[in-house]
């Protein structure tokens, strides 16, 4: 095959295996914690199970980036990410035991933590500053799978019970591991592999470290609400299973408004910092404005400007953990982004779910939208107007030290 015929479809099948990926994800993601719920478990309960999915993500995206940097076995992963979001469907379908459907969470993490390769091997086939670019084009596609397994998924619960929705994502989810087969794997000729100096390297990067601490605070804003007790506040307003997905839908199409269009053209028109700062902001006012909602549809249209500055705020982050690295450190450092990030998934709807129970979910939505605002803040003190690092030196040897 032609160079030429190679270039013209490697990355709309590229943003095809995306969105395949994220859709089988997110056919369950927002409507684990009812779910759990549903089959009696607490508030907290459903806080553990929905924070499992983040806790093995921090646990694995490390490891996951230093191998895959070093190598170069980028499109491997990415077929068993796709492999384990099958297997966690179809153990989802099979069982009501919290114990496993914690540790099916878990395995969706492990499938989640190979978004480092996904990332890593998309920005590749783009100029290397252009990196914000690619980051803005694969996040569409990643926010458009989410939005397509919600919106299948509602479909499925209302028409079929809430067992269908995981033997959807099961299928997706084959879909896609086929479709990873024919990616193209592009590595540098000569490329070096990462070294314990450059993991060294990456790992005491001042910029990467500070945007991934925001980014902690962004998932645990999105994943104490939209992905775990917005669901549970919207049924205490008389929401059915299709009205859930509904919500969801208002929560993710503006993220992958924002995520495409911020990271492609408002970064480069109004600054990157602007574009974070404004993100959280959206984010921490309309979280705070929850409690004070009683209607379902006012609900869905505070989620729908939330979902805004998510696409917003965490697009830049994610394309800023990246911009000044050399290629053979790109996928360490999404790693290290991704692993810490990790931590925000686990820590949200763990807190929520404990201030739930012995509090109530509305004092969670004010703390979490002060938490929203404060990010904001820090984000305007700290972050960069814009990236004036030049990339970290590739390593010249590619023995490990």
């Amino acid at each position: 095959m032609t160079t030429r015929a190679i270039s013209s479809y490697r990355i709309p099948l590229f943003c095809a295996v995306t969105m395949l990926f994220w859709m089988s994800m997110y056919t369950s993601v927002p409507i684990m914690a009812p779910y759990v719920e549903f089959l009696g478990g607490s508030h907290q309960l459903a806080g553990w199970i929905v924070g499992m999915y983040g806790i093995s993500q921090m646990l694995l995206r490390i490891p996951v980036g230093i191998m895959s940097d070093r190598f170069h076995k980028r499109r491997l992963f990415i077929t068993f990410g796709l492999l384990f979001t099958a297997i966690t469907g179809l153990g989802l379908w099979f069982t009501h035991d919290f114990t496993w459907i914690l540790i099916l969470r878990a395995l969706a993490g492990a499938a989640a933590a190979t978004w480092v390769d996904f990332t890593v091997l998309f920005t590749s086939y783009y100029k290397h500053e252009e990196s914000t670019k690619a980051i803005g084009t694969i996040s569409f596609f990643n926010s458009l799978g989410q939005v397509l397994g919600i919106l299948s998924a509602g479909w499925a619960a209302d028409r079929l019970g809430w067992e269908s929705v995981f033997i959807l994502g099961a299928i997706l989810g084959l879909l896609g591991m086929i479709g990873s087969f024919f990616l193209i794997e592009k590595v540098e000729r000569d490329a070096p592999k990462i070294t314990l100096r450059g993991i060294g390297n990456v790992a005491t990067d001042r910029t990467l470290l500070f945007v991934s601490l925001l980014a902690i605070l962004s998932q645990v804003l999105i994943f104490a609400t939209v992905f775990g007790f917005t669901p549970v506040y919207a049924t205490q307003l008389g929401a059915d299973k299709f009205s859930l997905s509904l919500l969801s839908l208002f929560a993710n199409v503006p993220v992958a408004l924002a995520s495409l269009f911020g990271g492609r053209r408002w970064s480069i028109r109004y600054g990157e910092k602007r574009m974070v700062v404004a993100g959280f902001l959206l984010m921490g006012i309309f979280t705070f404005t929850v409690p004070f909602t009683h209607h379902l549809w006012i609900l869905m249209v505070t989620q729908a400007l939330a979902g805004f500055g998510r696409g917003l705020s965490f697009t830049l982050l994610m394309g800023m953990s990246i911009k000044h690295m050399s290629a053979d450190k790109r996928a360490t450092a999404m790693g290290f982004f991704q692993a810490i990030y990790g931590l925000g998934m686990f820590i949200g709807p763990v807190l929520m779910g404990i201030i739930g129970d012995h509090f109530s979910l509305n004092e969670g939505f004010i703390v979490l939208g002060i938490l929203g605002v404060a990010s904001a803040l820090l984000s305007y003190l700290f972050v960069q107007s814009s990236t004036k690092q030049k990339p970290l030196p590739s390593n010249k040897s590619t023995i490990a030290q």
